[in-house]
C-alpha cells in the first residue's frame, strides 16, 4: 500500500526542494556570469550591462591570451608543478602511512603525536622561506614542490584507510615471499584506490590553484605558473607581457578565469566516483 505522506512532510519537501535549487542558482550563477563577460564585448562588461547573459558577442579576449607566449608558459609550469607535486605527494604520504598504521611499530604513537602537532604549530613563513633560499631552491620547481608535501590531514586519512584493510591479505602476500615493498605496492596500493584518488584530487587542486608560494619564491618570469599570470591580471591590475592595449583588460580577467578553472572542471568527473567515498573515510574509523 502507498502510505500517505503528512501536510508537514510535503511541506520539509517542498521546502528543502526550493533551497536545493536557490543553492544550485547561487553556486551556478558567478560561473555563468564570468563565462558570459568572457565572450560579451568590453564596453558593455564595464559599463555593467551583462548580468546573465552575453552582450554583443566577442572573441577578442581569447585571442588576445591564446596567441599570447606568456599563456602557455604559465601553462606548461602550472602542469608540471601540479603533475609532480601531486605524484610524490602520494608517494611520500602512501610511504609513512602505510607503517604508521601497524601497531607493532615502534614508537608510533610518538611519530603520530609529532605529526599533529605540525596542524596546530608551524615554524612560519620566514624560517620556511630561508630554509628553502639556504637549501638553493629558490627559482626551481622544487621550491613549490618540496615545502607542502605531505599534508598531515591527508596522511591521517591514508592511515585509517590503511587500517581498514584486511591484514589476512598482506599475511597471504607475504608467505608468498613478497617483502613489505611489495606488499604495499602490489597489494594495498591497488585497494587504496579510493583514497589516493581523492587525496590526489584535493592535492592536484591545491596546486593548479596555488599563486603565494610562487609570488615568495620565483623570481624567472618564466617560472611563473597559471595562476600567478592571472593574479597579477586581477589584483595587481598589470597587463599580460607584450600587450600595450588596454581596450579588452576587462573581459580578458574573465577569460583568463575561464582558461584557468577549465581543465579541473573537465577532471572533476571522471573522479567523482572514487572522490565520494573517499572523503567519507576520516568518519568510518578514527
Amino acid at each position: 500500500m502507498k502510505i500517505k505522506e503528512s501536510w508537514g512532510s510535503r511541506l520539509f519537501d517542498a521546502c528543502n526542494a526550493v533551497l536545493m535549487v536557490m543553492l544550485a542558482a547561487a553556486m551556478l550563477y558567478p560561473m555563468v556570469f564570468v563565462l558570459s563577460a568572457s565572450i560579451s564585448d568590453n564596453a558593455k562588461v564595464v559599463s555593467g550591462q551583462v548580468l546573465l547573459w552575453p552582450k554583443s558577442l566577442s572573441l577578442a579576449a581569447y585571442e588576445r591570451l591564446v596567441f599570447n607566449p606568456d599563456l602557455w608558459i604559465s601553462y606548461w609550469n602550472t602542469i608540471r608543478y601540479t603533475t609532480v607535486h601531486t605524484a610524490l605527494t602520494l608517494m611520500a604520504t602512501a610511504a609513512m602511512a602505510y607503517p604508521l598504521a601497524k601497531k607493532w611499530l615502534p614508537g608510533r604513537r610518538y611519530v603520530l603525536l609529532m605529526a599533529a602537532f605540525t596542524m596546530l604549530f608551524s615554524g612560519g613563513m620566514i624560517p620556511t622561506f630561508l630554509v628553502v633560499q639556504r637549501l638553493g631552491l629558490l627559482d626551481t620547481i622544487w621550491a613549490i614542490v618540496l615545502p607542502s608535501l605531505i599534508s598531515t590531514w591527508h596522511l591521517f586519512i591514508m592511515r585509517t584507510f590503511f587500517e581498514a584493510l584486511p591484514e589476512e591479505l598482506e599475511d597471504a602476500a607475504t608467505i608468498d615471499g613478497c617483502g613489505t615493498l611489495q606488499v604495499l605496492i602490489r597489494i594495498v596500493l591497488p585497494l587504496s584506490l579510493p583514497v589516493l584518488v581523492t587525496i590526489g584530487l584535493y592535492t592536484a587542486v591545491n596546486q593548479w590553484n596555488a599563486f603565494f608560494d610562487a609570488l615568495i619564491y620565483l623570481n624567472d618570469r618564466s617560472m611563473y605558473p597559471l595562476q600567478l599570470m592571472l593574479r597579477n591580471i586581477l589584483i595587481a591590475g598589470s597587463n599580460i607581457q607584450g600587450e600595450g592595449d588596454t581596450s579588452y583588460m576587462e573581459t580578458m580577467k574573465y577569460a583568463m578565469i575561464i582558461i584557468a578553472t577549465l581543465p579541473i572542471l573537465c577532471v572533476y568527473p571522471f573522479v567523482q566516483k572514487y572522490f565520494i567515498q573517499g572523503s567519507m573515510i576520516g568518519g568510518i574509523k578514527g
